[in-house]
């Protein structure tokens, strides 16, 4: 229900095992954290589709890659710069170019693993994951989001990744249907557009209404499919507000607000902002304060808007 407080990997992994009870081709696989990624339950009720393969990421999507030629659909989830950093070379080639129907989850994305510092954060994986060509990605952005994300991505034929947080995370929307390619206006507004993926978006909801109280009308768009990007809607909100910013914990450039400028560079260009991590390697801490530092919480968010507008 709206409101609620939910864990996003247990909301994700309590998704992919009921789904797995209409549709036996659904195999899990782990690299030592199938219970940290959600998959207790799984594990239980099919233990001969739960396959425990020990931290070696790169070999478990060779394995993934190898299930999938025989109709499988395999899920295999774990901490997000290990599922993408570690094993890209073979993200790339075992899914990419062979188009295999795997479906990569990176748990803990963006900053959540927050005291681990740099070696544990995954502010890149939209970059480059977004490179590959044929590949899906998603950015759920609440926990009924999840929910509808894993129903598509498992419907979707070819490859996706997906990102999910750590910390638990507010329920803004109902369930619906989660339709790939596609983001939904959240505030209407016409001074400018916040384009928000991810957990993030409930900041940029809060920070809208900041603004308000500040004279300034914020439109704010969800997208919470990163590639391939809403373009209709991108252009759609330049050509209302003529000032687009986006807002993404990751780094600043190389994710969403790179593929809404490079997409409004060719078709209108546009006056832009966008807010995420600088290019460098984050500073370690509690979570709550690294979104305050990197102004990613609802304050940043309408801090940054603000100047945005006035400049």
């Amino acid at each position: 229900m709206i409101g609620d407080i939910l864990d996003p990997r247990k909301e994700f992994g309590k998704a992919v095992t009921q789904l797995a009870e209409e549709d036996e081709r659904i195999v899990v696989l782990s690299a030592d954290s199938g219970k940290s990624s959600g998959f207790g339950d799984f594990a239980k009720a099919h233990p001969d589709r739960y396959f425990e393969c020990g931290i070696m990421e790169q070999g478990v999507t060779g394995v993934a890659a190898g299930l999938a030629t025989t109709g499988k659909i395999p899920v295999f989830c774990a901490i997000a710069p290990f599922v993408t950093c570690r094993n890209f070379e073979m993200f790339r080639n075992d899914l990419g170019y062979m188009r295999q129907n795997v479906k990569i989850v990176g748990r803990n994305c963006g900053f959540t693993y927050s005291d681990l510092g740099a070696t544990h954060h995954s502010l890149e994986d939209f970059a480059i994951t977004r490179m590959i060509p044929g590949v899906v990605v998603l950015a759920p952005q609440d926990p009924a989001e999840i929910r509808g994300a894993v129903k598509a991505m498992l419907k979707h034929e070819g490859p996706v990744y997906m990102r999910i947080g750590n910390p638990k995370i507010e329920q803004i929307f109902e369930d619906k249907e989660f339709v790939i390619g596609k983001g939904t206006v959240l505030v209407e507004g016409d001074d400018l557009t916040i384009i928000s993926t991810g957990s993030t978006t409930k900041a940029a909801i809060d920070a809208a209404k900041i603004l308000k109280e500040k004279g300034v009308s914020a439109r704010v768009v969800g997208m919470p499919t990163v590639c391939p990007i809403d373009e209709e809607l991108v252009l759609e909100s330049a050509k209302k507000t003529g000032k687009i910013m986006t807002v993404e914990e990751h780094y600043q450039y190389g994710g969403l607000g790179t593929l809404v400028s490079e997409y409004l560079a060719e078709t209108y260009p546009t006056k832009m902002k966008m807010l995420g991590v600088p290019k460098l390697y984050a500073t370690s801490g509690p979570y709550d304060a690294l979104l305050n530092y990197y102004k990613l919480d609802k304050e940043g968010i309408a801090e940054t808007a603000l100047e945005f507008v006035k400049d």
